[in-house]
């Protein structure tokens, strides 16, 4: 059973110490103004609230919770036990007085989408709005093209096995001063990337005792 959870309002929920008020002045036609709550747009704005989120939820994440920003998913084996992890939740939420908007919550599903990965039972698994962007992404014509699908990549890295193997040739290209040519290795290399995207796997968390190979990417 999962919950997906949004705070309402963002960073509007957490109050700007008074000192610093009006250190966030802006100026109007016939006076001047400033914020009592921290707004969108400061630097250290969305580390602040990371940092709030952490530490409100902190009895509970990596347990039943996830928390990212103001994105909150509850997570639990069985629908009692759903109920109970709400419950912890909602205490939390009501002790720091914050606040939730209904409009984007849903209880009790079986997938979802949190950090625009598709989450269900079974693990969490790549969206299928990411992968048709790339599988209709025409080759590129120019460098900075090239760096555009390269990023569409990178994003999606987790569901290509030694992802950066694979990517090796559009870094490569990349790397070169002046080099726009879409050659057939790239094309070849995009198309096995295309193909791995088509059936990506599925990450869930590893079994006892499973034999585990670890990659990595530098």
């Amino acid at each position: 059973m999962l919950s997906f959870l949004d705070a309402f309002s963002g960073y509007h929920q957490i109050p700007m110490s008074p000192a610093d008020e009006e250190k966030t002045t802006f100026i109007m036609p016939h006076s001047l103004y400033c914020y009592k709550v921290m707004s969108f747009g400061l630097k250290n704005a969305g580390a602040t609230y990371q940092r709030l989120m952490t530490k409100i939820f902190k009895p509970l994440v990596g347990r039943t919770v996830e928390v990212y920003i103001d994105d909150i998913v509850v997570k639990s084996k069985t629908r009692k036990e759903h109920v109970l992890h709400l419950q912890e939740v909602f205490h939390l939420l009501r002790k720091y007085d914050m606040k939730l908007n209904p409009s984007k919550c849903a209880f009790g599903v079986s997938v979802g989408k949190f950090l625009g990965f598709m989450v269900s039972q079974r693990g969490i698994e790549v969206s299928p709005d990411q992968v048709k962007a790339v599988i209709e992404t025409p080759p590129p014509r120019s460098k900075k093209e090239l760096q555009r699908l390269t990023g569409k990549l990178v994003a999606l890295g987790r569901f290509i096995t030694r992802f950066t193997d694979e990517l090796r040739p559009f870094f490569l290209a990349i790397r070169k001063a002046g080099a726009n040519e879409w050659t057939d290795s790239y094309q070849n290399a995009f198309e096995k990337i295309k193909h791995c995207l088509m059936q990506p796997p599925i990450l869930n968390s590893p079994l006892p005792e499973e034999k585990l190979y670890m990659y990595l990417a530098i």
